[in-house]
């Protein structure tokens, strides 16, 4: 596939989420839980015009997804996107304008074709999203798969998800660490079940499905500072399709995997870093 896609994680984990997807034409900006300063300091720091975005598409209603949405919108033009329940599901989303979507529902925009898909969560109506460029002969030049918040992975994100040139997945937790981590039992229970966070070993389970030839990056998204570790999450990505970790700091704080061909990449998002994948 050609590079006509790329993908800057502003912010992913617990304490806020965002990202910004840049295609031919302009961009989309997926989620916004951190202030619209933070938003712009990191943006620039990597070098994400945020005057591009087009969209602004609200996976669901949890305040580490939406927390900064009022801001934006008084800042920013582009319209907000959501599904119904997503819309009424908390005091912020409540009093904002939405243009409203179903979960399975595809756009276009910014030289983009966005289809959205249903995910697992503890909340209304929340989606993934694919988002590919298509050519005049309806032949897909560029895809990248987007899903995190899941408990598991439906029927439709694996369809959706399979064969993207970048790949964003949810790895939340390490069930050994959250299992003796310091979550009281509800919430252990919660995180872990099918309305949850995906674990390492779920994610590391669908790359099976969902890698193809295409496939060049993975990042593992929503990592939890508390029952997970870069490494221990890309050690176990990487076994399920032999990749080697080529970069691990001693406390586990950053880490990356690459196959023997270099075709493939692992890596994770951070909470406080930007990343980009071109």
């Amino acid at each position: 596939m050609q590079p006509l896609l790329h993908l800057f994680v502003l912010a992913s984990g617990s304490k806020g989420n965002a990202a910004v997807i840049q295609g031919p034409d302009g961009s989309i900006l997926v989620d916004c839980g951190i202030s619209w300063r933070e938003l712009g300091r990191r943006a620039d720091a990597v070098g994400c015009d945020l005057t591009r975005v087009q969209a602004v598409f609200v996976t669901h209603e949890h305040s580490d997804h939406v927390r900064g949405l009022t801001t934006l919108h008084k800042r920013m033009e582009a319209p907000l996107v959501a599904t119904a329940g997503t819309a009424g599901g908390s005091s912020v989303t409540l009093d904002l304008p939405f243009d409203l979507v179903d979960h399975d529902q595809s756009l276009d925009l910014a030289g983009m074709h966005v289809e959205l898909f249903p995910t697992s969560h503890d909340v209304a109506d929340p989606f993934g999203l694919r988002v590919s460029v298509i050519d005049e002969y309806g032949e897909v030049q560029d895809a990248l798969g987007w899903c995190t918040d899941t408990g598991y992975l439906t029927a439709d994100a694996l369809g959706r998800l399979r064969g993207v040139r970048i790949l964003g997945l949810e790895a939340n937790h390490d069930v050994n660490m959250l299992a003796h981590g310091p979550y009281p039992a509800f919430l252990k229970a919660r995180v872990g079940g099918d309305h949850g966070h995906l674990s390492n070993d779920q994610a590391a389970d669908a790359l099976g499905h969902l890698v193809g030839e295409d496939t060049e990056t993975v990042v593992a998204l929503h990592i939890s500072q508390k029952n997970n570790t870069p490494g221990a999450c890309v050690r176990t990505l990487a076994d399920a399709v032999g990749a080697q970790v080529v970069d691990e700091l001693s406390d586990g704080s950053l880490a990356e995997a690459r196959t023997a061909d270099g075709l493939l990449s692992i890596c994770v998002a951070s909470q406080d870093d930007p990343l980009v994948v071109w």
